[in-house]
């Protein structure tokens, strides 16, 4: 898949208008919009994260951790996590 870069609006009508010419083939393509935003428009995440920090924060059991991490098994120093992905991805996939 390749990805190219052009520029366009949104027409009132909802529309989608590219204001270039484009040389591609005719079929089926895939449309990723990403919106300028501009200093008066407030975006989606600052609302949500106003929103998060007006929350009451969660409170966490720290002891839980440390009596978890007391318990396991501690790693090998030859322990290689790709190794042990792919034995997985073999056995779950029956490879």
């Amino acid at each position: 898949m390749q990805a190219y870069k052009l520029q366009g609006k949104i027409a009132p009508s909802g529309e989608l208008i590219i204001s270039e010419a484009i040389d591609l083939p005719a079929g089926d393509v895939e449309i990723i919009l990403l919106q300028k935003s501009t200093s008066t428009q407030k975006s989606a995440y600052s609302e949500t994260s106003q929103l998060k920090s007006t929350q009451e924060k969660p409170e966490y059991n720290i002891d839980t951790l440390r009596e978890l991490l007391k318990k396991g098994t501690p790693v090998s120093p030859d322990f290689d996590p790709d190794q042990a992905k792919w034995e997985y991805l073999k056995e779950k996939h029956n490879l």
